[in-house]
């Protein structure tokens, strides 16, 4: 049965680095019989230009309609000065609402060829392998009420609202368990329990769920902890399960003990395993056009992809294989560059993994 991708490459470098991943999934689909058809639309800020939207209503039902997402990168400097509701990101977290995809999961692995590219000491981070679980459909991002106001004295105030209901904790924390059950069998549950009564009943939850787990261990953990301990000793953890505020910020931290945020993917589920699949990092407009981006995170994301809502395990393994012979090959990208390494632009990256893929 064929599967329908939507293809959604965005802004900045995202148009760049999509496009080397839509060369794999084309080798894919010539040399190695993958059933699929893809179909292009904007989102965004390139959205935003062509229709008046950050997210037009054929690209969301295009997204509605596919067995998969394929996202580059969103955002800009020309877009920051629109109103908040028109911003590129608007897109993005449209997407995540509109297609329920509640459970982001972003790995941090450490390559071993770029053990000396992270700042961390090889020592700490050589063997990193870290799922990090993140909410990605409530919290403060999406809690109301919300906006700007003003006073009585005439001082404006900003306001957000932290808000989870047990449903959403419950959701996400199985999700998480899940995944540990497929990994290590452990569970770091992140939380502010102490100050936040929000994050007080997300560790309630957690702890009542992780009761349908008993082969994985759970442990609970402060947020600010949590982000001294990925510094200091990443390798401790397996899965860690947060909300979509803290996961946002960890999952960024994580990413730079790898040596670089461009070789970093993600995926974003629904209940039923429909994905959004992007790379961690955003659009990157200084670079845009150069010719120079890591499209290695994208390609990973077509894997992670493969695995999660097209059901090629299999094929998932080559293109996690083929990355790997590239980087044996010495090519690097300038993010991930080393002495005595060969400096490969997008292009070349993006055709070297196909040739390794064969």
């Amino acid at each position: 049965m064929t599967k329908k991708i939507a293809v959604l490459p965005g802004d900045g470098i995202g148009t760049e680095i999509v496009a080397e991943a839509v060369k794999v999934l084309e080798a894919l689909r010539r040399d190695f019989g993958l059933s699929i058809e893809m179909e292009q639309a904007l989102v965004g800020g390139a959205a935003y230009d062509a229709a008046g939207h950050p997210l037009p209503e054929q690209t969301l039902a295009l997204a509605k309609a596919a067995d998969a997402v394929l996202l580059g990168a969103v955002g800009g400097y020309k877009w920051e000065s629109l109103d908040i509701a028109l911003r590129p990101e608007k897109g993005l977290l449209g997407l995540r609402s509109e297609l329920g995809l509640f459970s982001n999961l972003r790995p941090a692995i450490l390559y071993p060829q770029l053990a000396n590219a992270s700042t961390l000491k090889p020592e700490v981070v050589s063997g990193l392998d870290i799922m990090i679980v993140r909410e990605l459909t409530g919290d403060i991002y999406f809690g109301r009420p919300r906006g700007i106001r003003i006073l009585e004295n005439g001082e404006r105030e900003g306001f957000n609202t932290m808000v989870y209901r047990e449903s959403e904790i419950e959701r996400i924390g199985r999700s998480a368990f899940d995944i540990a059950m497929r990994r290590g069998r452990r569970v770091c549950s992140v939380d502010k329990a102490n100050v936040l009564e929000c994050t007080e009943l997300w560790r309630e939850v957690m702890t009542r769920v992780a009761k349908d787990y008993p082969e994985v261990t759970l442990n609970h953990m402060y947020v600010d902890n949590a982000a001294m301990q990925l510094v200091r000793a990443p390798k401790q953890f397996d899965v860690m399960v947060t909300g979509n505020m803290f996961g946002d910020i960890l999952s960024d931290c994580a990413a730079m003990l790898t040596g670089s945020i461009g070789m970093l993917p993600s995926a974003s589920l629904d209940a039923s395993g429909k994905g959004m699949y992007e790379p961690i990092h955003g659009s990157a407009p200084d670079i845009a056009g150069k010719g120079i981006a890591n499209p290695l995170a994208t390609i990973l994301s077509v894997a992670m992809m493969l695995r999660y809502s097209l059901n090629q395990a299999e094929l998932a393994g080559r293109v996690e294989s083929a990355v790997n012979k590239v980087l044996d090959q010495g090519l690097r990208t300038a993010d991930i560059y080393t002495p005595g390494m060969h400096k490969a632009g997008t292009a070349e990256m993006g055709d070297a993994v196909v040739a390794a893929l064969r």
